[in-house]
């Protein structure tokens, strides 16, 4: 059994995600809402591939559009691998690129003058099913980022119906009840490493049993939970749904469990943003996530639940100002406090980014309606 890429070390397929086309993207603009508050973008990549580069530059781009991005947590994408490095340590060459770039966005001012600080969390890949001898991988990941390594990612995403898992990597079925895998999951928690998983919602109830076994390891579940929208469910939605939305709510009630809001531009949810001549608003873009957003926000509380962009990844579908506009009229309904929770500090405090400044920026409020 192995979670491991499915190409090798450091390969991904060719394109998996939708591709990103500038000139469709800018066809839709829209004023920033609520440019005041700070941001902790929770989720994003970095890689340099043919289909689409988007390195340091296009990442600091995208912060410098219009919303207050003060700093963000970069995730694993096979992104330069050490080429000649054993299997077990080549990842570690994504961390070092990774930390570097973190480094060098210090030194760069946006339009306003401010620095964001990308990368101030790093969550890295390490093959959790070598059990035991996964403490070499981890211990070099944090010698390559000492100051930013804060947990690992397997993805675990599995589905009998073989055309909905288009990623690079293949998993086998029952992965997280593997023990060789549980042998290496149980090494995160003694070095304060989280756990971000991405899987389907058919198997939120496997990762509910993890949890329980590991109530003292933080878990983020990435990306709402997976509901699958295409495939063999696309006929399916509200069926789908209801059973989403229950296995949300158990895993809801474990306190080591926190929720990403985000990833729902990517075609696993079927909801079809590219569908369309010209993108979508953010006020039609919110209408469409409403459901899975309140859902998850209703079952974890906005204490522990944060927005990510899940970028370049969900850029093939939605802008950068309108996704996070989109966000900001989903939690129009809530406190400032709440809102500075989803927003950055929930973020803050699940990756350990004591350093960033979340004081509100003392600029008159756009106004942006509340969904009804």
């Amino acid at each position: 059994m192995t979670t491991s890429p499915s190409t090798g070390a450091g390969a991904a397929k060719p394109n998996p995600h939708l591709p990103v086309d500038q000139p469709w993207l800018d066809s839709t603009t829209e004023p920033i809402l609520r440019p005041e508050l700070p941001i902790i973008d929770a989720h994003h990549h970095l890689w340099d591939r043919a289909y689409y580069p988007y390195e340091l530059d296009r990442l600091l781009a995208d912060f410098d559009s219009g919303h207050d991005v003060r700093a963000s947590v970069f995730v694993q994408c096979l992104s330069k691998y050490r080429p000649d490095a054993p299997e077990m340590l080549a990842p570690v060459g994504e961390t070092e690129y990774v930390n570097r770039a973190a480094d060098a966005s210090l030194s760069i001012r946006g339009r306003d003058g401010r620095i964001r600080h990308a990368n101030a969390g790093i969550v890295a890949w390490a093959d959790l099913t070598r059990g035991a001898r996964v403490e070499e991988t981890l211990a070099t990941h944090a010698a390559a980022a000492p100051e930013r390594l804060r947990g690992i990612r397997n993805i675990t995403t599995w589905d009998a119906d073989t055309s909905i898992n288009t990623s690079s990597y293949n998993p086998p079925p029952g992965a997280l009840a593997d023990p060789r895998f549980r042998e290496g999951f149980a090494r995160l928690g003694p070095l304060n490493l989280s756990f971000d998983a991405w899987l389907y919602h058919t198997q939120l109830d496997e990762l509910n049993d993890l949890a329980a076994h590991f109530p003292d390891t933080r878990i983020i579940i990435d990306h709402m939970g997976g509901p699958i929208g295409i495939g063999r469910y696309a006929d399916r939605r509200d069926e789908v749904f209801a059973e989403w939305r229950a296995a949300i709510g158990r895993i809801a009630r474990r306190p080591n469990v926190v929720m990403k809001l985000g990833g729902m531009a990517m075609p696993i949810f079927g909801l079809g943003l590219r569908d369309h001549p010209v993108p979508l608003g953010s006020e039609a873009t919110a209408r469409l996530w409403q459901p899975y957003v309140e859902v998850c926000i209703d079952a974890f509380g906005p204490s522990r639940c944060m927005f990510e962009s899940n970028f370049p990844v969900d850029k093939g579908a939605v802008s950068y100002p309108i996704l996070w506009n989109a966000f900001k009229r989903l939690a129009a309904g809530y406190t400032d406090a709440e809102q500075a929770r989803l927003f950055a500090g929930t973020a803050a405090d699940v990756y350990r980014l004591d350093d960033v400044d979340l004081t509100p920026t003392p600029t008159p409020p756009a106004t942006g309606r509340p969904l009804p």
